[in-house]
């Protein structure tokens, strides 16, 4: 493949880090935009995207892009696109999303069955057929429309990045490892500081936590749909896999912590850590927040409480919440970084943040607090 324009689709309030993440993969950024960034790279810059990016949702492949208010306008001009040059006569090409914001096409069933007809038509007419049987690889072609302006994606990854593949089986309303790992990228936390999580559910952001510190690409235990394509070079995948193999630090002794106080879901983290190769590196414990200790003098905090979103829980969470100011209130050299929809959340835990940042928890709006600790003294070299 020749130079592509990709973008990578993410939470909205994570767009600087995933830019930051791409321009370490050596990329060059296009455009960013809210819940996007597009960037240029080559066949090897897909599989990279694909195998690194902790915050981004899915990798696309922009095949087109143009202006359309009415269904016929939609329809003509996907239709004008070269299918032929990117879906074989056999591959399954479904249009899974479609979405518009401020336009005049809004409806995005429509768009997807006007899609979908207009890319038959295309191909019927250069593979000589009238009928396709959809037997073969996935293509899944992405439509986004924003202010009437129609841009046509192919969908490189599938499956949504944010399932590494070590996730079986979540708690209760689990945060998203990519959100996670936003979290984290957030501190200045480093693989040889103690982090804790004292409300770590299935284990996500410990988990996280240890890929990164030890340099595992969140990509590396689980496929992706355009492996599979006719054109896709195999030996590149093959190539880019065994190099970031050859990136992890195997080497570094991490100190992770997770703490629950729910043995079943303690279980649950146990068996991800496995799954992602982490296990060792991290101390799952059952433990309330009001026991919360530790002989370090410095260290991280970085969680995901319960919210309280309904009203009955409402008053245990804010009980909770002050409990958390007093047990963390012993650690006063130590970083927190909690995220909370909760938006009393400073007044009950009794202290302002000294940072406040805007995330998105799937479509809900929450606030990282961040508290920051004193750094340690520099050690002896």
């Amino acid at each position: 493949m020749e130079r592509l324009e990709l973008t990578a689709p993410c939470n909205f309030a994570l767009e600087a880090i995933l830019s930051r993440e791409i321009k370490e993969l050596g990329y060059e950024i296009s455009k960013v935009e809210d819940g996007r960034v597009s960037f240029f790279a080559d066949e090897a810059g897909i599989c990279k995207a694909n195998l690194w990016l902790r915050t981004a949702e899915r990798v696309l492949i922009k095949i087109a892009e143009f202006h359309a208010e009415t269904y016929e306008e939609l329809f003509q001009n996907t239709k004008k696109i070269k299918w032929h040059e990117w879906i074989p006569k056999d591959a399954e090409f479904p249009v899974a999303r479609a979405s518009s914001i401020k336009s005049k096409l809004f409806s995005p069933s429509d768009i997807q069955a006007i899609v979908k007809k207009a890319v038959v038509e295309s191909l019927k007419s250069k593979h000589k057929l009238e009928w396709f049987p959809e037997s073969g690889a996935k293509y899944p072609i992405n439509v986004f429309i924003n202010k009437d302006r129609v841009i046509i994606y192919l969908d490189t990854s599938g499956v949504s990045l944010h399932k590494r593949g070590y996730r079986e089986i979540g708690s209760e309303a689990p945060i998203k490892e990519t959100l996670a790992a936003a979290m984290i990228s957030l501190t200045p936390w480093r693989e040889d500081r103690l982090l804790v999580d004292p409300f770590c559910g299935s284990g996500t952001i410990a988990i996280e936590a240890a890929l990164m510190g030890l340099n595992i690409a969140p990509g590396l235990k689980r496929d992706f749909v355009s492996e599979g394509w006719s054109y896709s070079d195999k030996q590149v995948w093959s190539r880019e896999r065994k190099e970031a193999e050859a990136k992890i630090r195997s080497d570094v002794k991490l100190k992770i912590q997770g703490y629950d106080i729910d043995e079943s879901v303690l279980k649950i983290a146990r068996k991800n850590a496995a799954l992602a190769g982490v296990a060792e590196h991290i101390h799952f414990q059952k433990r309330d927040v009001r026991e919360l200790s530790s002989g370090d003098s410095y260290g991280f905090i970085v969680t995901n409480p319960p919210y309280g979103e309904r009203l009955e829980d409402r008053k245990s969470v804010e009980q909770l919440y002050k409990a958390m100011g007093t047990a963390f209130s012993k650690l006063s050299t130590w970083s927190f970084y909690i995220i909370t929809a909760h938006e009393e959340f400073e007044r009950l835990f009794g202290k302002r943040a000294d940072k406040k940042r805007k995330l998105y928890n799937g479509m809900m709006k929450t606030d990282l607090y961040q508290y920051y600790g004193p750094k340690p003294p520099r050690r002896n070299e």
